[in-house]
């Protein structure tokens, strides 16, 4: 249960507008849509995702970090990974397994598959869409596991597209799709008032001292 009365009084501590900011920013978002980057090499591409996951309102993000570490740029994300809530991985079965029990379907985005152009694509449920790193795309375990595949119809020369352009091009064209749809893709109630909890918690200076002063009124 959300305590409602902390975040009553936490919301003391910040102003009425980014409190209606929250609100507003919250009904916008999505976990019906989640984003999965594997084993991206350049770091300033995974934080960029997770920046375009926060524009675009999907509010989960996974990074598989099984061959080079980690991969999350503060700086780059400029503070995005505040808001969204990014799941770190070892390797890429454990983030499939645990995706795949929660009830989503694997989508692999490549350049090499027509299965799906990205305009015929139609979400009916809860999408995890994978991408990979920068120098040979998804693996192999992702290819074979995949529920689906996905690509952005291209024109020109080049085959493929730097891994964070081809995220915001399809969360942008996905998540307008998904917001026109009969899906119920909103967070409900209880996720929201969670996430507003932890928000004004982020947002609030020496939360720790706060909190003590807090508990010790209660």
């Amino acid at each position: 249960m959300i305590d409602l009365k902390l975040l009553t009084y936490l919301e003391n501590f910040i102003t009425p507008e980014r409190k209606e900011r929250f609100i507003a920013v919250l009904n916008e978002r999505t976990k019906l849509v989640t984003v999965a980057v594997e084993d991206v090499f350049q770091m300033h591409n995974a934080s960029a995702v997770i920046r375009t996951c926060d524009v675009f309102g999907v509010q989960e993000a996974h990074i598989i970090e099984q061959r080079y570490g980690k991969r999350l740029d503060t700086a780059i994300a400029m503070g995005s990974q505040k808001w969204v809530d990014v799941h770190r991985h070892k390797n890429t079965a454990d983030c499939m397994k645990g995706l795949k029990s929660s009830g989503y379907k694997i989508i692999a985005t490549t350049p090499h598959k027509n299965t799906c152009l990205l305009n015929d694509f139609k979400i009916d449920g809860k999408t995890a869409l994978f991408f990979g790193t920068e120098r040979s795309g998804l693996s192999d375990e992702v290819l074979n596991e995949a529920d689906g595949f996905l690509k952005i119809p291209m024109v020109g020369f080049t085959e493929s597209l730097n891994v964070s352009v081809s995220a915001a091009i399809m969360l942008q064209t996905l998540m307008n799709s998904l917001k026109n749809s009969d899906l119920e893709w909103q967070l409900s109630a209880e996720e929201k008032l969670a996430l507003r909890l932890d928000w004004t918690k982020k947002s609030v200076r020496s939360i720790d001292d706060v909190l003590k002063r807090y508990h010790q009124l209660s």
